[in-house]
């Protein structure tokens, strides 16, 4: 009985926290996007668009982040060709917010679940923009591979560090560990 009783407990935490934050940041987007007047991308979708923008700055390349006029969506544009999108989903921010679920239901000690999941979401900030920069440098150089880039090799990346984020935490730091 026990052993259910773990399960149901981690199923509660988990989806308790993922959707108080998934409506606190459905409320974000609500306040934040505007389709009315033109299009306008949440904030934090800009921000990731435009730190990926500088990441690429500081290896050469002339790009530039442009509002799409047309979607909910950044242009990303390097070299004078427009090679990708940023949009909603791309931010990482429901990434986090399932890797902070899971943590949570999961936790360890107060402190340590607190840290992890601050630490492990800028972590998945940092790689995503990270990923978006490169991305875009990939598509450029090979637009014949969008569909393996986009849809294979850089999701595994982000879903990885993720997984092994998960893995670490389930390991060394939660209540869980062995």
């Amino acid at each position: 009985m026990k052993k259910h009783k773990n399960i149901i407990i981690f199923l509660v935490k988990f989806f308790v926290t993922y959707f108080v934050l998934v409506a606190i940041y459905n409320g974000y987007l609500q306040n934040s996007q505007q389709k009315d007047n033109g299009y306008k991308t949440s904030s934090i979708t800009t921000l990731v668009a435009n730190q990926s923008v500088k990441v690429l700055r500081v290896f050469g390349y002339q790009v530039e982040a442009v509002q799409h006029d047309q979607e909910m969506s950044v242009k990303l544009i390097i070299e004078g060709q427009y090679a990708a999108r940023v949009i909603e989903g791309c931010n990482s921010i429901s990434l986090i917010i399932l890797f902070l679920a899971f943590i949570v239901a999961f936790s360890g000690t107060l402190k340590a679940t607190f840290l992890f999941s601050v630490f492990g979401s800028i972590l998945i900030y940092v790689v995503n923009v990270l990923r978006i920069a490169f991305l875009t440098v990939m598509i450029n150089k090979f637009p014949n591979q969008i569909a393996l880039l986009h849809d294979l090799i850089f999701p595994a990346i982000i879903y990885g560090t993720v997984f092994l984020l998960w893995v670490l935490w389930v390991n060394k730091f939660s209540n869980y560990k062995r």
